[in-house]
Protein backbone atom coordinates (compact mmCIF):
# COMPACT_ATOMS: atom_id res chain seq x y z
CA UNK A 1 0.00 0.00 0.00
CA UNK A 2 1.19 3.50 -0.82
CA UNK A 3 0.02 6.95 0.19
CA UNK A 4 -0.56 9.42 -2.62
CA UNK A 5 -0.97 13.15 -2.60
CA UNK A 6 -3.61 14.08 -5.17
CA UNK A 7 -4.10 17.67 -6.27
CA UNK A 8 -6.32 19.00 -8.98
CA UNK A 9 -7.52 22.16 -10.67
CA UNK A 10 -10.87 21.87 -12.40
CA UNK A 11 -11.10 24.69 -14.91
CA UNK A 12 -14.45 26.12 -15.96
CA UNK A 13 -16.79 25.31 -17.61
CA UNK A 14 -18.22 21.92 -16.67
CA UNK A 15 -16.55 21.19 -13.35
CA UNK A 16 -17.29 17.68 -12.10
CA UNK A 17 -16.23 17.84 -8.45
CA UNK A 18 -18.73 15.24 -7.23
CA UNK A 19 -17.68 12.66 -9.82
CA UNK A 20 -13.95 13.20 -9.19
CA UNK A 21 -14.33 13.18 -5.41
CA UNK A 22 -16.35 9.95 -5.53
CA UNK A 23 -13.62 8.38 -7.66
CA UNK A 24 -10.91 9.53 -5.22
CA UNK A 25 -12.82 8.13 -2.24
CA UNK A 26 -13.19 4.79 -4.01
CA UNK A 27 -9.39 4.36 -4.15
CA UNK A 28 -9.04 3.53 -0.43
CA UNK A 29 -8.58 5.34 2.86
CA UNK A 30 -8.51 9.09 2.36
CA UNK A 31 -7.85 12.41 4.11
CA UNK A 32 -9.27 15.66 2.77
CA UNK A 33 -8.71 18.87 4.74
CA UNK A 34 -7.62 21.18 1.90
CA UNK A 35 -9.83 22.31 -0.98
CA UNK A 36 -8.27 20.48 -3.92
CA UNK A 37 -5.71 18.31 -2.12
CA UNK A 38 -6.20 14.76 -0.89
CA UNK A 39 -4.08 12.05 0.69
CA UNK A 40 -5.17 8.55 -0.33
CA UNK A 41 -3.91 5.11 0.71
CA UNK A 42 -4.18 2.63 -2.15
CA UNK A 43 -2.69 -0.57 -3.53
CA UNK A 44 -2.58 0.99 -7.00
CA UNK A 45 0.50 2.60 -8.56
CA UNK A 46 0.65 6.37 -9.08
CA UNK A 47 0.08 5.92 -12.81
CA UNK A 48 -2.93 3.68 -12.16
CA UNK A 49 -4.37 6.31 -9.81
CA UNK A 50 -3.82 9.00 -12.45
CA UNK A 51 -5.42 6.90 -15.17
CA UNK A 52 -8.43 6.06 -13.03
CA UNK A 53 -9.04 9.68 -12.03
CA UNK A 54 -8.41 11.05 -15.52
CA UNK A 55 -11.74 9.59 -16.64
CA UNK A 56 -13.50 12.02 -14.27
CA UNK A 57 -11.73 15.10 -15.71
CA UNK A 58 -12.46 17.43 -18.59
CA UNK A 59 -9.78 18.12 -21.22
CA UNK A 60 -8.91 21.48 -19.61
CA UNK A 61 -8.50 20.13 -16.03
CA UNK A 62 -5.18 19.48 -14.27
CA UNK A 63 -4.29 16.53 -12.02
CA UNK A 64 -1.19 15.75 -9.94
CA UNK A 65 -0.54 12.38 -8.25
CA UNK A 66 2.61 11.95 -6.12
CA UNK A 67 3.63 8.92 -4.07
CA UNK A 68 4.38 10.36 -0.62
CA UNK A 69 4.85 7.09 1.25
CA UNK A 70 7.41 7.58 3.98
CA UNK A 71 7.70 9.50 7.20
CA UNK A 72 8.67 12.94 5.89
CA UNK A 73 5.89 15.46 6.38
CA UNK A 74 5.20 18.67 8.27
CA UNK A 75 1.92 20.51 8.74
CA UNK A 76 0.24 23.26 10.70
CA UNK A 77 -3.29 24.27 11.55
CA UNK A 78 -4.98 20.88 11.36
CA UNK A 79 -6.88 19.12 14.14
CA UNK A 80 -5.18 16.46 16.24
CA UNK A 81 -7.23 13.79 14.44
CA UNK A 82 -6.11 15.08 11.05
CA UNK A 83 -2.46 15.09 12.14
CA UNK A 84 -2.80 11.57 13.52
CA UNK A 85 -4.25 10.34 10.20
CA UNK A 86 -1.19 11.74 8.40
CA UNK A 87 1.24 10.16 10.88
CA UNK A 88 -0.50 6.80 10.65
CA UNK A 89 -0.71 6.68 6.85
CA UNK A 90 2.63 8.04 5.62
Amino acid sequence: MSTFLIGYDLDKPGQHYARLEAEIKSLGGWWHNLDSTWLVVSGLSYTQVRDRLRDALDANDKLLVIDVSGDSAAWSGFSEAAGQWIKSNL
